[in-house]
């Protein structure tokens, strides 16, 4: 229970996700137990808007859960803006939607034949993944010191590859009329036990409930070997790694 006296932004007749904002806190009542905003970033708009996240705990003080805080307008001299609370998975989500509107915003595919893919950090083990305005985040397990919140890239790249094979394959049952309707695809992999660290195996099969003629089935087993990414693996592209230079941002 709030200390008497202390502003409590559940009683306000507003959002329940809004929080007490900094300025808030700074003059709460000493003793108040109203959810505290801790500042971690701070950035300044173009427009003139103040942004700032932080984290925030919400719930039993006994067992409180940890938020993150979100302002926007809100500035020392006491501008008004709109703020929310958080839970650590619909902050993910916003970091996703941002950064895939932030790749597109910064430009798109260069050609027909080649393409842009944006790898942006989001804390612990995650990252967001963004391509052509979609996004996908990538985390690893608790084994590994992530929160097992997503796919691990090593599985991203067997998810590729399978589904991959499942776009051929679905647009081959399409083309000589039989149904897709039920497609599955199930692979397995191991990893090499020696170095590099790779994978060292993948086995996949294919589900078709609808049935596959005996004379088509080795021209779809066919197919299905060819996909790009499973061509990509057996002919490995040039791939270069090297470091940028840090983007610069006017300032006004």
């Amino acid at each position: 229970m709030a200390t008497s006296g202390c502003p409590d932004p559940f009683q306000r007749g507003i959002d329940p996700g809004r929080i007490r904002t900094p300025q808030e806190d700074l003059n709460a009542p000493q003793g108040c137990d109203a959810p505290p905003v801790r500042e971690q970033l701070f950035v300044r708009t173009k427009a003139g808007r103040n942004v700032r996240v932080g984290q925030t705990t919400l719930g039993d003080t006994e067992a409180p859960d940890l938020h993150v805080s979100l302002y926007i307008g809100y500035a020392p001299d006491g501008e008004d803006g709109a703020g929310a609370a958080l839970t650590p998975d619909e902050a993910r989500q916003l970091a996703a939607a941002l950064l895939q509107r932030a790749a597109a915003a910064e430009g798109g595919i260069a050609g027909a034949t080649s393409g842009q893919v944006e790898v942006g950090y989001l804390g612990g083990e995650s990252y967001v993944i963004a391509a052509r305005g979609h996004a996908l985040l990538t985390d690893q397990p608790a084994t590994a010191g992530g929160a097992d919140t997503a796919m691990t890239p090593t599985e991203l790249l067997v998810a590729s590859l399978s589904s991959c094979v499942a776009f051929y394959v679905g647009r081959y049952l399409t083309r000589h009329g039989l149904n897709r309707d039920g497609l599955h695809v199930t692979a397995t992999f191991t990893t090499a036990t020696d170095r590099p660290a790779r994978v060292a195996a993948v086995r996949m099969t294919i589900e078709v409930p609808s049935g596959i003629p005996p004379s088509r089935q080795a021209a779809l087993l066919a197919v299905a070997s060819h996909c790009t990414v499973h061509n990509t693996l057996r002919q490995p592209p040039d791939i270069a790694i090297e470091l940028g230079r840090p983007k610069t941002r006017e300032r006004r």
